[in-house]
């Protein structure tokens, strides 16, 4: 989210890992709109804290704070994708390229730049024409012209498009650039002079446009917002009747529910947790308490990853946070690099479903599931895999040498009890909150930043000044990656829909002998696999509108149902050789990946495990709803 994530970079591959570890500010004349996006990322979290108080303090909710924060966002999520440009932040895929010669590799990711470059300008006019249709529709509670909050899609395009422009001009490739215009132009003319024939191909167009050539830009190195983004224009443009208008409006809505406001708080929060140590005295907690015991170390890595992901809501925080606190430990007492990382990366997968989750959040958005249910089911899923994994560490340490080991004293134990217990009680109040119903997963989150920033200076050492401004611009470029993604998913997914595709998937499955048994394998495979390529929320964007009606249908209960496509997912992302997380947790632990994938399969087994344990058994999702 990140994704970043933060969650926003949480979803690089490895090359897109190193450069969010050290990004590079291309433009220095991009300093200003930072600057704009740290004060809007600020307005929107004023603008929901208003909404909290004014509502449950003085009962007078303020009927215009939607509103505003919805401006706000927009603006946001807009100026920070220009910013995840300018940064080299944008999520992509990156395992590919290194297979080829250095020369071709140079080439292609140079042409997928110049690509870019053609879909930014030729979505501009459209975003342009978009907002001006806007300034017709008026906000109900301001009074205002819709233009004021749609011209930060133009606005962002416009940025995205300029810096785009400028990188491929200072790579004075000239004669990739030149080719891939003129390749493209040609491309571009036979598509169009054969359109007739292409329509009437109906549905096998899908596999072309949105499948074979979404997939050979993400190959290349195409940043995944903009591999979705070319798809559905070339879609819409050569295989459909539908004008490219449309695919601006579903940009847009993807974008902008308000449930997402809660992604770069979220985001933020992970920042904080950082920044403050506040993930580190958990660690230190749970070590004091297990630290003595046979897979004593594997355990506190697990129990550390699980609660600090309860703070955090991103696998790159949780591990960036857990890693640097235990491997020192783990180390001495013997554990090997490789296998520490293996279960890190995997205790990662196991997390992610427990709040705040992002992705968690984005699928109550997208597919209509009540985000209390999921946040509070997603704690016993966790719980599930958590004990399959510690299983199996503890299977695995049988032979440990303890003796040098020394049980922590009790004096220590309440002290390091002491100072972690005010960062042990935001994952149980994040849960509680909303699962209760006291107040939304927007409103939470943003309660949590404050009681988070709080804590932070009172007891945990503080922020440094200086470093809350790069946090909170770091906030923006991570969710405007992020959300950028959600509204190019969104466009692919409603190309989908509107195609015929979700109607014929539906008759397919259904038609399928075992039912709901089938189906909900058939799922897993699917999650797996595009938890690979994908990583979750585009994944979830795509596939969540057209596979829950089906799953209903099969009289699947959304939440068990949610829960299993998540975790199928979360494997995939950590499953070699192509799984994106798995690379970011060799690079946070600073292993070789080839080492680390000989140790992760056992550990990925376990997991396959409960996740069919969690399938078959709807119970272990719905008990507590």
């Amino acid at each position: 989210m990140q994704l970043s994530e933060t969650e926003a970079g949480a979803e690089l591959a490895l090359g897109g890992i190193e450069a969010m570890a050290q990004p590079k500010r291309a433009e220095r004349w991009m300093r200003p709109v930072e600057i704009l996006a740290a004060a809007l990322l600020i307005t929107m979290m004023v603008t929901v804290l208003a909404n909290v108080f004014f509502r449950y303090v003085l009962a007078k909710p303020l009927i215009w704070g939607d509103e505003v924060a919805s401006i706000s966002f927009i603006w946001m999520a807009m100026l920070g994708a220009a910013l995840a440009v300018d940064r080299h932040e944008h999520m992509k895929l990156t395992v590919f390229l290194p297979l080829l010669p250095d020369r071709i590799a140079r080439m292609a990711e140079v042409a997928g730049q110049v690509l870019v470059c053609v879909l930014l300008l030729r979505l501009l006019p459209v975003a342009i024409e978009y907002a001006y249709e806007e300034s017709y529709v008026t906000s109900p509670a301001l009074g205002i012209p819709m233009s004021w909050r749609a011209s930060a899609i133009p606005a962002g395009i416009g940025l995205m498009a300029l810096l785009a422009v400028l990188s491929v001009i200072r790579t004075k490739e000239w004669k990739t650039i030149i080719g891939t215009l003129i390749v493209t132009s040609a491309l571009v003319a036979l598509l169009w002079v054969i359109k007739p024939a292409m329509l009437t191909l109906g549905n096998w167009n899908l596999p072309i446009f949105l499948g074979f050539f979404a997939a050979v830009l993400l190959c290349i190195g195409v940043p995944i917002a903009f591999c979705f983004a070319l798809g559905t224009l070339a879609y819409l443009t050569f295989a459909s009747h539908s004008p490219v208008f449309v695919m601006m409006g579903r940009i847009d809505e993807g974008m902008s529910s308000l449930i997402l406001l809660s992604v770069p708080v979220f985001v933020l929060l992970g920042c904080i947790l950082d920044a403050t140590g506040m993930g580190k005295a958990i660690v230190n907690f749970l070590a004091s308490l297990l630290g003595h015991v046979k897979a004593g170390m594997s355990y506190v890595l697990l129990g550390s990853m699980f609660l600090v992901s309860g703070i955090s809501g991103s696998k790159v925080s949780d591990m960036a946070t857990v890693a640097p606190a235990l491997f020192p430990e783990m180390r001495r007492r013997g554990h090997s690099g490789p296998e520490m990382t293996a279960l890190l990366a995997t205790g990662a997968a196991m997390a992610d479903t427990v709040p705040p989750s992002i992705v968690l959040i984005v699928l109550g958005s997208v597919a209509g599931v009540s985000i209390a249910g999921l946040f509070t089911s997603g704690f016993a899923i966790a719980m599930v895999l958590l004990i399959v994994l510690a299983l199996l560490a503890r299977w695995k340490a049988r032979d440990e040498d303890m003796s040098g080991v020394k049980r922590a004293t009790l004096p220590l134990i309440g002290k390091a009890a002491l100072i972690s217990a005010p960062a042990l009680v935001l994952p149980f109040m994040i849960r509680s909150l909303v699962g209760g119903g006291v107040a939304t997963a927007t409103e939470v989150s943003a309660i949590a930043v404050l009681y988070a920033f709080i804590i932070g200076i009172v007891l945990y050492g503080g922020i440094p000044v200086r470093k809350i401004g790069t946090m909170l611009i770091d906030t923006a470029a991570m969710s405007g990656a992020i959300l950028l993604i959600l509204g190019a998913a969104s466009s692919m997914a409603w190309a989908l829909t509107q195609s015929g595709f979700a109607r014929d998937l539906m008759t397919l499955v259904t038609g399928l002998p075992g039912g709901w048994i089938v189906f909900m394998l058939a799922s897993i495979v699917i999650f797996l696999v595009l938890g690979c390529v994908l990583e979750g929320l585009p994944a979830i964007v795509l596939l969540a509108p057209i596979m829950f009606p089906i799953a209903r249908g099969l009289g699947i209960h959304d939440v068990h149902y949610a829960m299993v496509i998540v975790t199928a997912m979360n494997i995939g992302l950590m499953a070699p050789p192509i799984g994106i997380g798995f690379y970011i947790a060799c690079k946070i632990a600073n292993v070789p990946a080839e080492q680390v994938m000989r140790r992760i399969w056992p550990y990925l087994s376990a997991l396959l495990v409960g996740l069919l344990l969690i399938a078959a058994v709807p119970w272990f999702s719905i008990a507590l709803l």
